[in-house]
């Protein structure tokens, strides 16, 4: 699994021809593949060899060179089957296919110096250490693309001449162009100098030069000829097509001119115009990511929790060994009666929510008259690893509930939950819902989980295979590497988070960026071994917590029926992660009133949203529950611009009770430990 590559899993990458060897079938050997061929199919293919001596996208992985070939090429007889290729089942010829692709790709890479010196440098690409792509999969993917198209093969041939002759329109035509503007015989405006949001090409020799137009659209085309290729197929499960077209995707990313120096126009001209200096530059950031092992994203001395990041004032008022609970400031003489308890994601840490004053989710809460509280959670070591959930649950929420009563002397808590800190929220209502318990009031959940049947792109590292290889890695460590975690969310948006560094620090020879969302981003947390096992298998793998019983917390089946408390539901229209369809699941699945509002944006920026900002907008919709889909929920939406925080103030005001003084922070029975942001949070 790409996400899951730790030090013990990494191979040297095996050559472009031998990869492709590799993925063949068992019967596909190339030592069974026919002696006699036509001089066509033995020379080098033409098509491939570009007139810029750039190597075109295919030429980066045998097996999409030679399904592109046998696409583009026409539809010759290969191997020895006996059937006539138009009638031959794909099952029959894949085999001496794919052996017949493995040689072509040799001999081409043979053939051509440029092609054979590149493969000897992916071969010993060190870029293989800190880039997290899944080739394997990429492989896979694209060998079931390849056979599939073989059951029709007149379709493929039509699509394949569509493709040549968009190719060959968009050459003529910029060719002809640059040929009418170095002759004076166009009176147009000056070319476009981007390529719409694909910051790839943004430089505008991308527009303004024909050959990296040209070499930029041929890419764009064949990615999206690929693109279709796996998307198209209506006989597919659904959730496979996802999948392979995921992979397909991270495929044509990571095949993109701009990844080459000599096919992109700002690293060259940034060579030329410091000696060279950039690509020493380049080389050095990339030594120190092997040292690392990891791609550097976000200049690390930037930033410090307690210093720039989580510096809104308060006090750690519990610890215990999964959390540290911090209790802020009041800025108001008078608050709420009723406090706040946020529980954050424990795959992250809690400052997402206390970045900095002007965009301080936590400081907006203060200071409209709120007593909040924030749970910190440890970042695990090998000697937790038989923390269970429940203990997450003791330990987490109803611990700190137990504080923060004692210390504001209230009867309830409104709780929070940010993501998976909302679904242990969800099991926690539950669980209490069942024992008659009443410490919590009305809940907060956003971009959370409860019907993990619509989970988004991160299904394609959370089935039954790759839950295994995660188990099987945590019980040799005892944990499972906050690395792991963090490249799956960064294979999601591969280009803002992943290539763009490697272009940035690699070609560019730049310094990481100083970004503080990168960098709560890169400063991940640990998870504990078997907690995270039991919540793997319970959501994602059978998704019990939408069924009455199935799951058990100390002993007591829960039932998300059965939570009665008024609750206000967020998701984010733009989200990977959760969904909004998913989120959106909690108006049907529990029992009290529910206000669901859809937040412009994604999983961080659709919440990250202060009201200062005057950015994006959201939905909502009065009776929720009264709609059974969606989509149904959203065509009678209003929407709204800017932030949904005052949308959710008032509703928290109508929730928390009259204003009363502010209490102190701590209690006899919790004194203070020590400032916030606390210990916990600088745990690396």
């Amino acid at each position: 699994m790409a996400t899951i590559k730790g030090e013990d899993t990494r191979r040297r990458r095996p050559s472009a021809g031998k990869r492709a060897e590799e993925a063949a079938p068992s019967g596909g050997a190339t030592t069974g593949a026919p002696e006699e061929r036509s001089a066509s199919e033995t020379q080098p293919p033409a098509d491939g060899q570009a007139g810029m001596g750039i190597p075109t996208p295919e030429a980066a992985l045998g097996l999409w060179m030679s399904w592109m070939k046998q696409n583009m090429g026409g539809f010759a007889p290969v191997g020895s089957t006996e059937q006539p290729w138009w009638v031959a089942s794909a099952d029959a010829v894949s085999g001496s296919l794919l052996a017949t692709g493995v040689e072509q790709f040799q001999r081409f890479v043979a053939a051509d110096p440029m092609l054979a010196s590149i493969d000897r440098m992916w071969n010993a690409n060190p870029l293989r250490e800190v880039i997290p792509v899944d080739w394997a999969e990429a492989v896979r993917a694209l060998r079931i693309v390849w056979l599939r198209s073989l059951r029709d093969p007149a379709k493929a041939f039509t699509r394949s001449a569509e493709l040549n002759m968009q190719i060959w329109s968009s050459a003529m035509e910029t060719w002809n162009s640059a040929g009418a503007r170095w002759w004076g015989l166009t009176t147009g405006t000056a070319p476009e100098t981007g390529t719409g949001s694909d910051k790839r090409f943004d430089a505008p020799e991308w527009n303004g030069n024909p050959v990296y137009k040209t070499l930029k659209e041929m890419y764009l085309l064949a990615s999206d000829f690929l693109l279709r290729q796996g998307m198209e197929d209506e006989d597919m499960d659904p959730q496979e097509r996802e999948r392979i077209t995921f992979h397909l995707r991270q495929f044509v990313d990571a095949m993109s001119p701009s990844l080459l120096l000599m096919s992109n126009p700002v690293a060259l001209r940034r060579a030329v115009e410091t000696g060279g200096a950039s690509l020493a530059d380049g080389a050095r950031n990339l030594l120190h990511d092997l040292r690392e092992g990891r791609l550097s994203m976000v200049d690390a001395t930037a930033f410090e929790p307690g210093r720039n990041l989580a510096v809104t004032p308060g006090k750690v008022v519990l610890r215990n060994r999964l959390i540290e609970l911090i209790q802020y400031s009041p800025s108001t003489e008078q608050v709420r009666q009723v406090p706040i308890l946020i529980m954050p994601p424990w795959i992250n840490k809690f400052y997402i929510l206390d970045m900095q004053p002007k965009n301080s989710m936590v400081k907006y809460l203060v200071d409209q008259g709120f007593t909040v509280f924030m749970v910190s959670w440890k970042n695990p070591d090998a000697s937790m690893e038989d923390i269970t959930f429940e203990d997450y649950m003791n330990l987490g929420p109803l611990a700190a509930a137990d504080a923060v009563r004692d210390i504001t002397g209230s009867d309830s808590v409104n709780p929070v939950g940010y993501c998976i800190g909302g679904s242990l929220l969800a099991m926690t209502l539950s669980y209490l819902a069942a024992e008659g318990d009443t410490r919590f009031g009305s809940a907060t959940f956003m971009v959370s989980m409860q019907d993990f049947s619509r989970v988004g792109d991160s299904a394609f590292f959370m089935d039954e295979p790759q839950i295994d290889f995660i188990e099987q890695q945590m019980m040799e460590r005892g944990y499972l590497d906050s690395r792991e975690m963090a490249n799956m969310f960064n294979l999601l948006r591969s280009n803002d988070l992943i290539w763009s560094n490697v272009v940035n620090n690699y070609l560019l020879g730049g310094k990481p960026p100083a970004f503080d969302l990168l960098y709560w981003n890169s400063d991940g947390t640990r998870m504990a071994r078997a907690a995270h096992s039991w919540y793997l298998r319970n959501t994602y793998v059978e998704n019990n917590l939408v069924k009455p019983g199935k799951i058990q917390l100390a002993g007591v089946p829960i039932d998300l029926g059965k939570v009665k408390v008024d609750i206000y539901a967020v998701g984010a229209e733009k989200d990977h992660i959760v969904p909004w369809n998913a989120a959106w699941k909690i108006t049907q699945l529990t029992g009290g009133d529910v206000r669901f509002v859809m937040a412009s944006s994604g999983h961080i920026a659709g919440i990250i949203n202060h009201p200062a900002g005057k950015k994006g907008g959201y939905s909502v919709r009065e009776g929720a529950r009264d709609v059974r889909s969606p989509e149904a929920w959203l065509e009678g939406a209003d929407k709204q611009p800017g932030s949904w925080w005052p949308d959710w103030v008032r509703w928290l005001n109508a929730h928390a009770g009259d204003m009363v003084p502010a209490p102190a922070l701590g209690s006899d029975k919790y004194p203070v430990v020590c400032n916030a942001p606390g210990t916990y949070v600088l745990e690396k």
